[in-house]
């Protein structure tokens, strides 16, 4: 067996192409404090910012900035970008033409045959039609254009020459780019640079030294891709791609020096060598410099972003700021069904989180402290409540504001503001939930807005009542529905477990990476309790986009089933009655009909749409199952895997179970979709959906593995033959490798067995 890599001998494109138009920066602001006027702009470059300057100015420059030297903060803005949307719109149009004549949908069309249309779709490469789902993936025109995020850097320097006895001055950076933090050590450069030499030119060379930033060997990653890549510490998960970048670099270098120059003389191969190209050390970051000033600056940029991910922060910090307080001397929280869950004790960061799912306006308070702290909670908060599933709240973050701003900031339902300013305290009526950040206290508001009566605890309270044969059972669900009121003392949420393991996790130094894994499987899990409620209380979820099972019950790959898995039903109406609460307030937020959205979206882009493999998985880790239900779940898993290469045939002996039924399935709107070809790009995308559901942090290829222990032989060989498929794909290779020993010993075992049979 080769454990070699193989990967889709397809042309990758980068995140950040060379001959891209636009920039990484795309403005540079310059604003300083005048004793006689206020906050004042000084400079904008290349040229003026959209909006209010004065009010750009006040942002740039924080309350009581002048009592420190240096502070950083972020703010966000939304500029109009119709002329963009428009020529994005038309692109898409082009794309989509092109893969209506690759599929000979559009033979009849008068707009596509021939003229100009036609012409205009010929000028698209394979490349173009190849990414245009990797693109859409990526579109933020969910929720409008995309925002333009400022990092602002603030120094006040002491000189008894002025009238206040310091000259304060702030330089912003205005970008795209969510990882804005890159370019905190140029800002520190340039802004010493400004007070030296406070000029446009001054932002001109900072301006044309982030935009000649080269990261066009930074390979484009699809979403599945990026998921395994955020979930795993192996340094070199998909280093193929990088080294396949630069393959294809030296080939256009070769190319290029192969061309005679315009004095007819051939230009020297020596000067492009493969010296030039190094691989990363960790390919989760990539390496490039910018040359400002003479110095070389060291730049390391994501290589993948999960959603509501801005900037530089830590979940460590935030986690702790709150937990340590509330461990040492805890402090009961006035009770609301949303927030307060598990009751009057609620963990802090629990009733944090339940905020932001339940669209609650909240304020992290830094009095006394630099904005760049009350700006990097507000961050973190946001990625918390996120997961990398969730969206719709740095669109409504505001990571530093201020008292000139209120009326506008209470405009906003939901907000996510960071302010500095102690009279927030006492205005209870601005807030639903105040996190004070030296205190590292929480605050519910005796203001805030009552839950409304709704239909799932009329469910569950209606289920209790029909209990009454079993009254132990209906007492459970009555603790559990009541939990949030304050009236249940046990955690059926399973929340208070959930942070003790979280915080063990950080008192041994799991990392921050980790700590955020895992909080995504929180979030994961929680979208799927809420799938389940609404299946079980509405009779059918927004929340589930898949096939429908056939009427015997079996699904197209000879499983059935979906969602989250429970042991026994008694423990599903448990753990659904005490999310109840919290589940019905995220129902009417817009980060729940975003995901909606989302789900619609990644659906379409789905390798495997016949089998839920997250829910199979789990009934294998969770499930008591009999020796038949176990094997059909691992030969759903191979035939899902086999019947995806290009080597698949419907004569195949496992094609039987399917008899024609992958040939169609159903796109998220109910209409059918022809199902993608089998193709070595489909096999690779097929294993790296199964491998989302077996994250090497939680439990990797074990449960997969147990099959090479089933009493059935041809189980035995369909998962030596998955696992052989496993190893000799690029990301596979490295769940491998954190297999245990035991695993590994069985499979070569039964790789012989079949070895001497087939003599």
């Amino acid at each position: 067996m080769s454990v070699l890599p193989s990967a889709p001998k397809r042309r990758l494109r980068s995140q950040y192409p060379a001959e891209s138009s636009e920039n990484h920066v795309e403005y540079i602001l310059v604003a300083s404090f005048d004793i006689d006027h206020g906050s004042v702009m000084e400079h904008q470059y290349p040229a003026p910012i959209s909006g209010d300057e004065t009010m750009l100015a006040e942002l740039m420059l924080p309350d009581q900035t002048h009592m420190r030297s240096q502070d950083w903060t972020i703010f966000f803005l939304h500029k109009d970008t119709s002329a963009e949307e428009e020529a994005r719109e038309e692109r898409r149009e082009r794309r989509r033409q092109r893969r209506r004549r690759k599929e000979g949908l559009d033979s009849d069309d008068p707009a596509i045959e021939g003229g100009e249309a036609n012409a205009d779709v010929e000028d698209l490469d394979d490349d173009d039609f190849d990414t245009e789902d990797e693109e859409d993936e990526d579109d933020d025109g969910i929720e409008g254009p995309p925002l333009v995020y400022v990092l602002n850097l603030v120094n006040t320097k002491q000189d008894i020459k002025h009238k206040r006895g310091a000259i304060v001055k702030a330089m912003a950076i205005c970008t795209r780019h969510s990882f804005l933090h890159i370019y905190k050590p140029l800002l520190l450069l340039a802004l010493e640079e400004y007070f030296r030499v406070p000029v446009p030119e001054t932002l001109a060379s900072l301006y044309n030294a982030v935009n000649s930033m080269d990261l066009s060997l930074m390979p484009k990653l699809s979403p599945l891709e990026g998921f395994i890549l955020q979930a795993s510490d192996a340094k070199d998960m998909f280093i193929e791609k990088f080294d396949l970048m630069i393959k294809q670099r030296m080939v256009e270098d070769a190319e290029r020096d192969s061309l005679p120059s315009s004095s007819g003389s051939n230009m020297s191969p020596a000067r492009h060598n493969a010296t030039k190209y190094v691989l990363p050390r960790d390919t989760h970051e990539f390496d490039s410099r910018v040359h400002y000033n003479g110095i070389p600056v060291p730049i390391k940029v994501p290589t993948a972003i999960s959603p509501e991910t801005v900037g530089d922060f830590s979940l460590i910090k935030l986690i702790q700021t709150f937990s340590t307080p509330h461990a040492t001397s805890p402090q009961p929280f006035a009770l609301h069904p949303h927030l307060t869950t598990s009751g009057a004790y609620t963990h802090p960061i629990i009733v944090l989180v339940n905020a932001l799912l339940t669209q609650k306006r909240i304020v992290f308070l830094g009095h006394n402290r630099p904005s760049g702290e009350v700006a990097e909670a507000v961050l973190a908060a946001c990625a918390l409540a996120s997961g990398g599933q969730l969206r719709g709240f740095t669109r409504h973050a505001f990571p530093y504001t201020d008292l000139t701003k209120i009326d506008d900031l209470l405009k906003v339902p939901g907000f996510i503001a960071g302010v500095t300013n102690q009279i927030f305290t006492h205005k209870v009526e601005w807030w639903d939930l105040l996190c004070d950040l030296p205190t590292g206290r929480m605050k519910i508001s005796s203001r805030i807005e009552a839950a409304p009566a709704s239909e799932g605890v009329q469910f569950f309270q209606q289920q209790q009542a029909g209990l009454g044969g079993n009254p132990s059972l209906g007492a459970q669900i009555a603790s559990a529905v009541t939990a949030g009121e304050g009236k249940g003392a046990v955690d059926l949420t399973g929340d208070n477990a959930f942070m003790e393991g979280l915080l063990q996790a950080i008192a041994n130094r799991h990392g921050e990476a980790a700590i955020r894994s895992k909080w995504r499987f929180w979030v994961l899990k929680f979208t799927r309790l809420a799938a389940a409620f609404e299946e079980l209380v509405y009779g059918a979820s927004a929340l589930y986009i898949g096939p429908h099972e056939t009427e015997d019950g079996a699904g197209a790959y000879g499983v059935f089933g979906h969602g989250y898995v429970w042991n026994d039903d008694v423990s599903r109406m448990k753990e659904l009655a005490a999310n109840t609460h919290r589940i019905e307030g995220w129902r009417v937020t817009r980060s729940y009909f975003t995901f909606i959205q989302d789900l619609a979206r990644r659906w379409e882009k789905r390798p495997v749409r016949g089998i839920d493999l997250q829910h199979q998985h789990d009934r294998l880790r969770c499930a008591r199952l009999s020796h038949d239900q176990s094997a059909a779940i691992y030969l759903a898993f191979a035939q899902a895997v086999e019947e995806a290469g290009p080597s698949y045939s419907p004569s195949d002996s496992m094609a039987d179970l399917s008899s024609g039924v992958n040939s169609i399935s159903m796109d998220a709107s109910g209409e059918l979709s022809p199902r993608r070809p089998p193709s070595e790009q489909l096999q690779y995308d097929t294993i790296l959906q199964l491998l989302t559901v077996v994250p090497e942090t939680n439990s990797g290829l074990f449960y997969i593995s147990l099959g090479l222990f089933h009493p059935r032989p041809d189980v035995r060989i369909a998962v030596v033959k998955l696992l052989e498929r496993i190893v000799e794909h690029p990301a596979g290779r490295h769940f491998w490798a954190s297999l245990g020993r035991f695993a590994k010993l069985a499979f070569f075992r039964v790789k012989r067995e079949e070895t001497g049979a087939g003599r």
